[in-house]
């Protein structure tokens, strides 16, 4: 397994939100789209903003901890058809529990309470990015067409995506555009 750290919310221009994980002892970053919800209590939570009245992942963590139970680390550990999935590892007095969970949930109670989030290393070798092939995209990209052609294409492809719900492709779409536009400022 490799541990991660929050490396920052993202909102796409087809205003899909998403989450940037990237490892702790390492350069790659694991971009995964979520919802508008669990983004907003993600950085309530990163924040450390009490809302008025308990959210829903507030109301979660006050139940787990009325039942004397506390969260040890979430974990993604799998990505099939475009989907991540993730457990929740729970310490009760009866042992260690493992909930099925969305990543976006399991991230925004382990924000909560500074629980260490960590990503099985086959879903890395999927998802994830490095310095390097970021790079490789960029120039295979600047060589093969003009930016606004590309930049409009890939505007397309990433509505499809997550028309479609194939939110790493989406990601990974929403990647290349931020860099395009980046360049052309």
């Amino acid at each position: 397994m490799v541990e991660v750290k929050i490396n920052g919310l993202f909102l796409t221009q087809s205003q899909a939100s998403g989450v940037i994980l990237k490892e702790i002892d390492g350069d790659r970053t694991l971009p995964i789209i979520i919802g508008e919800y669990e983004a907003q209590s993600i950085a309530l939570g990163l924040e450390d903003i009490k809302p008025p009245r308990p959210i829903t992942h507030d109301l979660t963590l006050s139940i787990i901890e009325s039942l004397n139970a506390q969260i040890e680390r979430v974990v993604v550990t799998d990505l099939r058809n475009n989907t991540y999935f993730a457990i929740i590892y729970l310490r009760t007095p009866e042992g260690v529990q493992e909930i099925d969970a969305r990543p976006s949930d399991a991230i925004a109670l382990a924000v909560r309470r500074n629980v260490p989030i960590f990503v099985e290393e086959e879903v890395m070798r999927k998802g994830a990015y490095t310095p390097e092939e970021l790079q490789e995209i960029d120039e295979s990209q600047a060589q093969s067409e003009s930016p606004k052609s590309r930049l409009e294409e890939l505007q397309k492809q990433l509505q499809e995506a997550v028309e479609k719900e194939e939110y790493e492709k989406a990601a990974k779409i929403r990647d290349e555009i931020k860099r395009l536009e980046s360049r052309q400022s």
